[in-house]
């Protein structure tokens, strides 16, 4: 311990002989507690994004109370603080429009109410990146709840993940390969239990990523929600987040480029949701360690794919992942991508957490001469369609569109798209080169996950299975395919990819990180002069505010004014 009560945050509310400290201490009276539960304690606030509407994070109601029985063990007065839950499910038009207001959320919990440390609970997609930006920001000790992977599908027999299986059999059903009531036992077979999507989608990606910049207990990211271990772990949270606060070990004193470098290593060798770029950008430039595209593609160069988990693998899923040893064995084969002097909540360097821990299945947890990809998951490509760059998963597409030149197929709209695409008599090969625009973070507003463009059904029904798309959207994690996505700048503000028109030809070569308009310099600048930007989606509220601060994909989609310097203390006048 190095710190006293006194010194607390808590303390300025609670302790002082003063009218305004009568009031605060009898409004805790008022709700049953007495002296014994905050005097000498630190206060523990328990971040939770569980709803009604959030199928992530159903166990989170119970889980709860294993936290709050953690943070009383160790000598800690817990109290619950309920966050916006932004469900992957359900939220419209995209929980992406919603991440920053989660991260806003957590920030001024923190740092308006009594409270000394936190134990943050989330793991569906938005929610983790949110929540760590928030107490980045607020400067208190925390740590990171993950909550964990549901179990695997199943149907007929067959072993099913989240999204990944549902876009492969939605394609059988489109071509009539699967009956209705087929389709509907496949809906209720596919998600058997509560917890985040079991495939490496974003959820775990993002989950993955926390843990390896060491903002989780080690191992916290790997264990399915409905395990017993995940009840053990949260209490273990409780307790660590108190001894947090006697330590002052904040997220300023746990994170470093390092810890950040660290992370983009991992999820190159886990086979990553192309999210993990937008969001550990984002999470790095709070922190003040701002990493970018180019460190993304350096990794992918130098770490190859070792976990083999859908959609980058052919069989595996999370729970697999789990009893081959979880993440500290994946970070312990490929020890020699990772600085292991970067430190961890649990107070110890990364290298010690990961020291000794095993693999159990040499086939879902690859060795490093027997990846199932030889580059990282991610590869970043740039030219003059995508000057800032754009996206795409290498080992998630067919090989043949690695290299490729083929005509535009444009569209300016997911409505529009959607309904072209079902035609059976659009003018469409397997060649062509899909294209969606304005769904960028202005554009759509709030990036939606668009960039997985559906085959057309004339060629599903013809055995097509792949093409190549391109788009200023995002796609979910759990995704696959030829898809170019994250294109910046967007559409919308005037980025090249406004001025791609139908039948224009397109030559991606992903070898070389290139994507190329094969169009003049005088024909662009001349279509750039004729371009007109689209009217604004929103006129006021949190749609006008995310409209006018939202930065591009390449830098992280924080919004502008949240940007802050590392370290920089909050003002905390005395007015408590």
């Amino acid at each position: 311990m190095t710190r006293t009560y006194e010194s607390l945050r808590s303390a300025r509310w609670m302790a002082k002989d003063d009218l305004r400290s009568f009031g605060h201490r009898s409004r805790m009276m008022q709700m049953g507690y007495g002296p014994q539960d905050w005097e000498g304690r630190p206060i523990i606030a328990i971040i939770n994004t569980w709803s009604d509407l959030q199928p992530c994070h159903m166990h989170f109601r119970e889980r709860v109370a294993d936290v709050k029985r953690g943070v009383l063990q160790a000598g800690g007065f817990p109290v619950e603080l309920p966050a916006l839950s932004v469900s992957e499910s359900f939220v419209k038009p995209t929980t992406m429009l919603y991440r920053n207001m989660l991260a806003m959320e957590a920030e001024e919990l923190l740092r308006s109410h009594p409270v000394d440390g936190a134990v943050l609970m989330g793991g569906c997609d938005k929610t983790t990146p949110g929540l760590v930006m928030g107490a980045i920001s607020a400067g208190l000790p925390c740590v990171y709840l993950p909550a964990g992977p549901m179990l695997r599908g199943n149907w007929k027999g067959k072993v099913l993940g989240s999204g990944s299986d549902a876009w492969k059999l939605w394609d059988e059903r489109r071509a009539g390969n699967i009956s209705k009531v087929e389709w509907t036992e496949v809906e209720g077979g596919i998600a058997r239990s509560y917890g985040t999507c079991m495939t490496m989608g974003t959820a775990s990606t993002m989950t993955a990523i926390a843990e390896a910049i060491g903002m989780t207990l080690p191992g916290a990211s790997s264990i399915p929600a409905a395990d017993v271990s995940h009840m053990r772990m949260a209490a273990e949270c409780g307790r660590r987040a108190v001894e947090m606060v006697w330590e002052d070990l904040t997220p300023q004193k746990v994170l470093s480029v390092a810890s950040f470098k660290n992370a983009i290593n991992v999820a190159m060798a886990m086979g990553c949701s192309t999210n993990a770029i937008i969001h550990l950008v984002g999470m790095s430039r709070r922190a003040g360690c701002a990493v970018g595209l180019d460190d993304f593609d350096a990794a992918s160069r130098k770490v190859p794919v070792i976990a083999n988990i859908r959609p980058s693998g052919d069989t595996y899923l999370m729970e697999d992942f789990y009893y081959a040893g979880g993440l500290p064995a994946l970070m312990n084969r490929m020890k020699q991508h990772l600085d292991l002097s970067a430190m961890t909540v649990n107070g110890k360097t990364l290298g010690a957490n990961i020291e000794g821990a095993e693999v159990y299945n040499d086939d879902v947890i690859r060795p490093l001469d027997n990846a199932i990809y030889d580059e990282g998951a991610l590869a970043v490509l740039r030219g003059n369609i995508a000057p800032d760059g754009c996206v795409i998963k290498p080992s998630a597409c067919a090989p043949r569109y690695l290299q490729h030149t083929g005509p535009a197929l444009v569209f300016d709209d997911y409505p529009s798209m959607k309904a072209a695409v079902e035609d059976e008599n659009l003018d469409v090969t397997a060649d062509h080169i899909l294209i969606l625009r304005n769904a960028g973070p202005q554009g759509g507003p709030g990036m939606p996950e668009w960039g997985m463009l559906p085959i057309p059904t004339k060629l599903v029904k013809q055995g097509v299975r792949d093409m190549l798309r391109l788009s200023d959207a995002r796609m979910s994690g759990t995704s696959y395919g030829a898809c170019i996505l994250h294109a910046a700048p967007e559409a919308y503000i005037g980025g090249p990819l406004a001025l791609v028109r139908t039948g224009d030809m397109i030559t991606v070569d992903v070898p070389a990180r290139s994507i190329h308009l094969n169009i003049s310099d005088e024909e662009m600048a001349a279509r750039r002069a004729a371009w007109k930007q689209p009217p604004r989606r929103y006129e006021r509220g949190y749609g006008w505010m995310y409209s006018k601060h939202i930065l591009q994909a390449n830098d992280g989609c924080d919004f502008d004014f949240l940007e802050t310097e590392f370290g920089a203390p909050v003002s905390e006048p005395d007015i408590y």
